[in-house]
């Protein structure tokens, strides 16, 4: 099972807005049936099959094992992953385009931005998988507190300077060998309570989660 599956077509996303599949993936955190699935999400076992059905169809569950019970055989199935992300690829006709009115001072724009990164990192992950292959990236998450809006301009203005001049040491255009990444720095309010700072790079092949 992996962490977090990116899903990039239509019918699957379609598939898992579905709030009765949505409850069947969340408790196919761990494997299950559609006879042991039934009584917890209160529908018989023939309708669980059908649901299971479909989410099988999309790849969103994956059978574990199958296990004979007298004439019958029972299939024990497993969420493909922990957790869902819908790229904005399954909505190709209406996926966002940074490209299109780029404000660094947009919330809607860093949303597109936001937006891009799933479909693009979607497909990258998809394509490692596919080779077996890793796929280097990495992020840093965390929470500052500024005591004016000042101080918050001020803070933007010396990140920008310090992002550009990091660009300009390292960028090399002239590489033959060279491998093009896609630098993204975002700032905005929270929502939540102040978290510690978090940075995570991931090195390891998608297949080994």
């Amino acid at each position: 099972m992996l962490d977090v599956a990116v899903i990039d077509r239509p019918g699957a996303a379609e598939a898992s807005l579905d709030p009765i599949r949505q409850r069947i993936l969340a408790e196919l955190a761990v494997p299950g049936s559609a006879s042991s699935l039934a009584p917890r999400i209160g529908l018989t076992r023939q309708k669980v099959n059908y649901h299971l059905r479909i989410l099988e169809d999309h790849g969103l569950v994956e059978l574990v094992e199958e296990r004979k019970r007298g004439n019958m055989t029972e299939r024990i199935m497993q969420a493909s992953a922990a957790s869902y992300v819908i790229s904005p690829a399954a909505m190709s006709a209406l996926a966002p385009d940074p490209g299109r009115f780029p404000d660094q001072l947009s919330a809607r724009w860093l949303v597109t931005l936001a937006a891009r990164i799933v479909r693009e990192v979607g497909e990258l992950i998809a394509g490692a998988t596919a080779a077996g292959k890793p796929l280097a990236s990495f992020a840093i998450d965390s929470d500052i507190t500024f005591a004016t809006a000042a101080d918050r301009a001020a803070f933007a203005g010396e990140l920008g300077e310090s992002i550009n001049s990091l660009v300009a040491k390292y960028h090399d255009g002239n590489s033959e060998g060279g491998r093009k990444h896609r630098l993204v720095v975002a700032l905005h309010p929270s929502l939540t309570t102040p978290q510690t700072i978090t940075t995570q790079a991931i090195d390891a092949p998608e297949t080994e989660k």
